[in-house]
């Protein structure tokens, strides 16, 4: 079944991440909808991640809230902020919805809908820690940046794939990336 996706992308650094789980939704037949922050477009051209605009069905206005994604009412299936900064991090978490990114997530929120948070800073503060525990509370995955080796990737693209893997499964999306775990007998 065909889905809609919001991606948020924020000014953190690892745009591959948002690139590489737009490829994957539109590999699959999903709908992807783009909500880039300023500084995340200026990070997406610094790292090379231009493709990323291909893969997304829209590219809304980070200050447009006469959108569709702005609504409760809307029939979008969930959200991905990916990479998520601890500035967009704390928005959410406090409901500061003062852009269309942290309103769309705030309505993913309130209408039970997935919201999946990738935060892309080290080390954590207390506040960070803080932030992520309250909307872990609300019901936010909260899936960082921090790639899986035991399956022994090979490229930067199957690193990045461990955690689009995830991002996925907390989407509720089928995906092949990441078959189940059976163990390893040594």
């Amino acid at each position: 079944m065909k889905k809609r996706i919001i991606l948020g992308v924020t000014g953190a650094s690892g745009s591959i991440y948002a690139t590489r789980l737009a490829m994957h939704l539109k590999n699959k037949g999903h709908e992807v909808h783009l909500i880039p922050t300023q500084t995340a477009k200026l990070v997406i051209d610094y790292e090379k991640q231009s493709k990323l605009y291909d893969w997304c069905d829209s590219v809304f206005d980070i200050d447009d809230f006469f959108v569709e994604a702005a609504s409760g009412s809307s029939s979008y299936d969930g959200m991905a902020i990916v990479p998520c900064s601890m500035g967009t991090l704390a928005k959410v978490s406090t409901g500061v919805a003062d852009n269309l990114l942290v309103r769309s997530a705030d309505v993913c929120l309130k209408e039970n809908r997935p919201l999946v948070i990738v935060p892309r800073e080290m080390p954590y503060n207390a506040i960070h820690l803080e932030n992520m525990m309250k909307l872990y509370q609300a019901r936010a995955s909260i899936v960082p940046a921090s790639p899986a080796f035991y399956r022994n990737p090979t490229t930067i693209e199957e690193l990045v794939d461990t955690v689009v893997a995830k991002v996925l499964s907390h989407l509720k999306i089928e995906h092949e990336l990441s078959p189940d775990w059976k163990g390893h007998h040594a």
